[in-house]
Order: structure tokens, then sequence, then C-alpha cells
């Protein structure tokens, strides 16, 4: 055999070798910013990389990094931004761009029907995200609720703005929440997530606002006594893909990742659902009292913040999607 030959022949078998050998599996990694394992958000990525390796028949496989795992909520952030992690559920971070407020604009609807329509597959708020989301380089994928907020107090409450005049309740520090709690009546503290056990207590502050009732059964339910469902916002977590990590990936492997969100965000508008009626009946069972605003209190409610905070909202978003807000919310 001359040395021509040979080479071919080596070549030839080295090819073969190439082509009977399976080809690799490709790792992504996949983090939340809020929730250790055994949470409902630990579960959901859980079950979001099962759904991306089910689907892959193993192609794809997933690395999962739970709460503090990778740093904290705005480190994790910059990861996903720099593509040292591929896919994320977090919870709404406005650092790149202010735009992505849209999402905690007030009374945009107060129904989990209006909800689903709006963040569902070409739902009108979800097509908006994703234009907003792939300027900053990242893939929107979709919507996992909480559920409507509204205001944990002690000794009283008010589902009115001269009612709400009476009481001081904590705000996040974050716009437009802090306007819509002020629109809404209430006399507003910036006070840390850590103290807030205390300031309550102390009568620093007489509540909490802006938090789904779980936060203010969990946290405060031995200091609070009241909570009205003002259902001012509808606080979600958001599944997104690093753009360029996203673009890099088959249509096929593109459609197992994206099937996948779809199929955990439509359990988590059911869970969420089942699991805010679940504590308002806990909440009850504290012996404290549970008010859900009369249609009337509501309208009026939502009329006057829409009125306070809808114009101001236009600074963070700008005018084309303060547009689309007034086009498509609920009416009053």
């Amino acid at each position: 055999m001359n040395g021509m030959t040979a080479a071919v022949l080596l070549a030839a078998l080295a090819s073969g070798a190439t082509a009977a050998m399976p080809a690799m599996a490709e790792t992504l990694k996949m983090a939340t910013d809020s929730g250790a394992k055994g949470s409902d958000a630990g579960n959901a990525i859980e079950a979001w990389a099962k759904e991306i390796e089910t689907a892959t028949d193993g192609a794809l496989t997933v690395e999962i990094f739970y709460q503090n795992e990778l740093g904290g909520q705005q480190e994790v952030f910059d990861l996903l931004m720099a593509g040292d992690v591929d896919l994320m559920l977090n919870w709404p971070m406005t650092s790149y761009d202010q735009r992505i407020s849209l999402i905690y604009t007030p009374y945009m609807f107060t129904d989990w029907d209006d909800a689903l329509a709006a963040y569902g597959k070409d739902g009108w708020l979800s097509t908006a995200l994703s234009e907003v989301y792939a300027d900053t380089g990242l893939k929107y994928l979709g919507a996992w609720p909480e559920g409507f907020n509204g205001v944990g107090t002690k000794g009283g409450h008010a589902t009115t703005v001269e009612a709400a005049k009476a009481f001081k309740v904590r705000v996040p520090p974050v716009s437009p929440f802090t306007e819509t709690i002020a629109a809404m009546g209430y006399q507003t503290a910036t006070i840390d997530w850590g103290e807030l056990y205390s300031a309550i207590q102390t009568g620093v502050v007489d509540g909490d606002s802006a938090n789904v009732i779980f936060y203010d059964y969990e946290y405060f339910g031995d200091v609070l006594t009241d909570y009205v469902h003002s259902r001012q916002q509808f606080l979600t977590g958001i599944l997104t893909a690093n753009q360029e990590t996203w673009d890099g990936l088959s249509p096929e492997h593109q459609e197992a990742i994206a099937a996948g969100a779809e199929k955990v965000m439509l359990a988590q508008f059911d869970a969420a659902r089942r699991s805010d009626e679940g504590y308002v009946e806990a909440w009850k069972k504290l012996g404290h009292t549970y008010v859900e605003p009369s249609p009337e209190e509501l309208a009026a409610l939502s009329k006057t913040v829409r009125e306070a905070v809808w114009p101001k909202m236009e600074a963070m978003i700008g005018a084309e999607l303060l547009d689309l807000v007034r086009q498509n919310a609920a009416a009053e």
C-alpha cells in the first residue's frame, strides 16, 4: 500500500468513525433570580428545563442555577445580558431599558381573563414586550404571573382615596409603584423590605402596599389585620433567552424552548390564580379582614390612578407604548 492510498484509507476510516459518533449535547444555562430549589420559581425552571430536554431528545441539556447561586438579582440579569446565562425566569429589571416599566402600568386590567389575553401568545402586551426586550438583546418568551396586588394594613382599611389618607404604607422604591399608591390616597414611605416587619410593629408605617396577598400573609400575618385587593398592578415574572444564544439555535430547538416556556406560563396562570384564592382563605382563617372593592369603588380607583399616573408613564415607556395601553386597557 503506497503512502497516498494509506492516507486516503485513513481519512475514510476517520470520516466513518466521525459519522458514527452521536452528536454532542449542547448545554444551556438557566437561572432564576428569585427562588431557591423547591420554591415555586425553582420548580418552574426545573419544569421548563425538563420540557426542553424531552422535546429535543437530550440534544439540549439544561444546567440550572437557583436564587443567589450566581449572585444577586442585578448580577444574574447582567449575566443574562452578557450571554453567560442563556435562559432565565426573573422579575422585570429596568436597568437596561426603562420601557420594561410597561409591565407595571397601573390598572391596565383587573381580572385574570384580561391578563391572560394580554400576556398570552400573540397578546397585545406580549407583542409589545417582545419588541422592547428584542431592543435590549433578549428574546421574550412569556410571563410567569404571581397575581394582582393590593394593600395590607393594620387597624382598618380603605377602599376610597379619601379613606386612604389615614394610612401610611410602605412602597417599593420603584416607579410607578410609588406614584400609584400616592394617587390611591395613601401616605407613602420607602422602607427596606428587611425592616418592614418592625416598622409595622412599631407603627412607623401602617402597612405594606403593592404585594400579592401571599407576602402579607407569609411575612406580616401577625402584625397586619386587613387586606384590600385593589388590583392596581398585575405582578409577573418574565421568561427570556439571551438573543445571541437564541439566534445560534436551530429552528427546532427554538421551538422546543418556546413551547416549553408557553407550557410553564399557562400552568402558572392556573396555579397562581388557585394559590391566590387559597391565601385569601388562609388570611381569613387568621381572623383578618379581606376586602374586594365593589365594582364602583374599583372603577373610581382605576379612573383616579389612570388620570394621575398614566401621563407620567410617558417619560418611562414613551408615547407609542402609552398609546398602546390606552387602546387596549380594560374599560373602567
